[in-house]
């Protein structure tokens, strides 16, 4: 598996992260073979958060992984705190709060990563700070990050946080890709040109935070998966035709697309399926060219200016 820094940190990572808020879904013995076979694939990174399944997720995988000192330390754990019943809440008591239940549930010491989970608007980034501060010198987290946000948002936490923004989760796929279409249309009156993130491509690129991209074949909002999707004949027609180039399945050419953007993402793989997980894994082996990435992203019926 082809690794990367994240952000600014040492941490070496592999580019593909392991998603599990389904893995509450899995029966004990399906939950240990699918940790098993991420770790034999190299993806040895797992993406939580407090939320998924009530904090059962969190749970299944501690016992599935059998977690112990010598098999946290090959692994990679980020964890997601901030969404409450009703509310988002980046207090400084919830944060901590959240933490401690985290650890807890995963039966471990520390997280690698903390992102904050979608943005409160009445985040105190003094209070934040406090937290983070708490955090890291009592060892529980190493490094930090965020979600859903935007550049004025993370610039807004950075006014008292001192501690690097490693990484920003966000919604991004071939059919949700209004991050890099307004890119595309500088200056032009259409719809594409707005920016509906405030640059939140350019400016994690330019501050060498990581990009995760989540719900990575998803279109809409959770509305769909486009592969196999009737919605999307041109798109699927497309994919098709260079995987077949490649020896490889569809899944893999969706995920190597992202792969292929040099902001050097992370995409964060949803799904419970061990040969699909595979299938994700293999993409960090190849590397579409220039003409393939544009073929492909045309084909999701995006237009160039």
């Amino acid at each position: 598996m082809r690794t990367i820094k994240l952000g600014t940190s040492t941490l070496e990572v592999p580019v593909i992260a392991v998603g599990c808020m389904r893995i509450n879904s899995l029966e004990h013995a399906q939950a240990e073979q699918f940790v098993q076979a991420a770790l034999e694939a190299g993806a040895n990174f797992f993406d939580h958060a407090d939320i998924y399944g009530g904090g059962a997720s969190e749970e299944i995988f501690a016992k599935a992984i059998h977690m112990n000192d010598d098999i946290r330390e090959k692994i990679i754990i980020q964890s997601k705190c901030g969404i409450r019943k009703g509310m988002f809440d980046f207090s400084k008591e919830h944060i901590i709060a959240s933490v401690d239940g985290i650890l807890k549930r995963l039966n471990t010491d520390y997280l690698d990563v903390l992102l904050l989970h979608r943005p409160d608007t009445l985040v105190e980034p003094e209070e934040v700070a406090e937290a983070f501060d708490q955090l890291e010198s009592s060892g529980k987290v190493r490094h930090f990050g965020v979600s859903n946000q935007s550049p004025m948002q993370i610039q807004l936490l950075k006014k008292a946080v001192k501690q690097p923004i490693v990484a920003n989760q966000l919604q991004l796929s071939i059919t949700n890709a209004t991050m890099i279409t307004s890119g595309f249309n500088v200056n032009m009156e259409n719809e594409a040109a707005v920016h509906r993130d405030g640059g939140v491509l350019d400016f994690c690129r330019l501050n060498d935070i990581t990009i995760q991209p989540w719900s990575p074949f998803q279109y809409g909002f959770f509305d769909g998966v486009f592969l196999g999707s009737d919605k999307f004949p041109e798109l699927n027609k497309k994919i098709d035709e260079i995987a077949e180039k490649y020896n490889v399945s569809n899944t893999t050419i969706a995920i190597a697309w992202l792969l292929r953007h040099p902001a050097n993402m992370q995409p964060v793989i949803g799904t419970m399926n061990i040969q699909r997980l595979l299938d994700c894994c293999k993409a960090s082996e190849i590397r579409l060219s220039r003409e393939e990435w544009y073929s492909i992203y045309l084909a999701a019926g995006n237009i160039l200016p």
